[in-house]
């Protein structure tokens, strides 16, 4: 099949063109630079998906059967009229269309259903509004013409290439010997999906005549706290952590914040839960999910070979550290 991937060039996009070409589709990617490092077999198609005008100048001559949406403007936002652009630029010869959401789409809470209602148009927070109101946008546009929709609602997608500091920021600081800083108690719910399932279950999604018009929840089907979450990343790498609980308002009055530099426990790491009920897309799609201990195994042999420390040092760790509680840090 014809295929075009919009943000193929990192990570799950990445991962995604790799076994699209293995499975012999003609496969092109769009993105915002002149060439990409796929080889001669991927075609590159440059434009700003933004930007309605350049979309339409790339897309207007070409026709595919098979298109995954897989990007998000993290800067600038990627809103559902953006989105609806694209869809209307690509003609009516799709098979599918294959958005990939998010979790975040919810808004907020735990346990979601995919029946459940998604965030409003007027939520606080910009990635999750648009990713509900393009949901909502895209299902209407199912239901009106027939667009052959399917989307994805994963929550942290992680595995090897993750160009997110998460896996990795523990990974350099348990293998230094340092203490991790928890914030608060650390029973905060996480969620999280290996990428090599997300694109099983995407590449799945292309054939299955019950996909279309359907959302999926995909991820582990039991969340962990962030004190699991480090004890199993520490597993991993073979090391014992030593934990450091820090107030959450204390972390916050030393500078730190979870969506950006400098990071105390992983980027985005630190957010409210939202967490979803995992059984739909086994049960339609037939892919299975690898066990989170399986996975981090994977990840953590990619981060041994290929990975470079993000940071230059551990002096913002240092300073949480001075304000963590009166004696040692929890050896767990």
């Amino acid at each position: 099949m014809k295929v075009l991937v919009i943000g193929g060039t990192l990570f799950i996009g990445r991962a995604l063109v790799e076994e699209l070409v293995k499975g012999e589709h003609e496969v092109a990617v769009l993105h915002r630079k002149p060439k990409h490092d796929f080889g001669r077999r991927v075609d590159n198609i440059m434009a700003d998906r933004n930007d309605a005008d350049a979309m339409y100048e790339a897309l207007s001559t070409r026709r595919f059967d098979v298109v995954f949406d897989n990007v998000y403007d993290w800067e600038r936002g990627t809103t559902a009229e953006q989105v609806e652009a694209t869809v209307r630029h690509l003609g009516d010869r799709l098979s599918r269309y294959i958005f990939i959401s998010s979790v975040g789409a919810y808004g907020d809470g735990l346990n979601h259903k995919e029946s459940d209602p998604l965030a409003p148009d007027y939520h606080a927070i910009p990635y999750a509004r648009h990713k509900a109101t393009t949901e909502r946008l895209l299902f209407r546009m199912h239901a009106q013409t027939g667009l052959p929709l399917v989307t994805f609602r994963p929550p942290f997608v992680y595995g090897p290439g993750n160009p997110f500091y998460r896996e990795q920021f523990f990974w350099d600081r348990l293998r230094a010997g340092r203490s991790i800083v928890i914030p608060g108690d650390g029973h905060r719910l996480m969620q999280f999906v290996y990428v090599n399932d997300l694109v099983a279950a995407m590449m799945r999604a292309m054939e299955e005549p019950r996909a279309v018009g359907e959302a999926f929840n995909i991820g582990d089907s039991k969340p962990i706290t962030q004190v699991e979450l480090v004890e199993k990343l520490a597993r991993a790498a073979n090391v014992e952590p030593v934990l450091a609980r820090v107030p959450r308002d204390s972390i916050q009055q030393a500078g730190g914040n979870a969506m950006e530099e400098p990071f105390y426990f992983g980027e985005y790491f630190d957010l409210p839960p939202i967490t979803e009920n995992i059984g739909k897309v086994t049960r339609m799609l037939k892919v299975q999910m690898t066990p989170f201990e399986t996975g981090l195994k994977e990840t953590y042999r990619w981060y041994t070979r290929n990975h470079k420390p993000r940071t230059a040092g551990f002096e913002f760790d240092d300073k949480l550290l001075a304000l963590a509680k009166t004696g040692s840090p929890a050896s767990v």
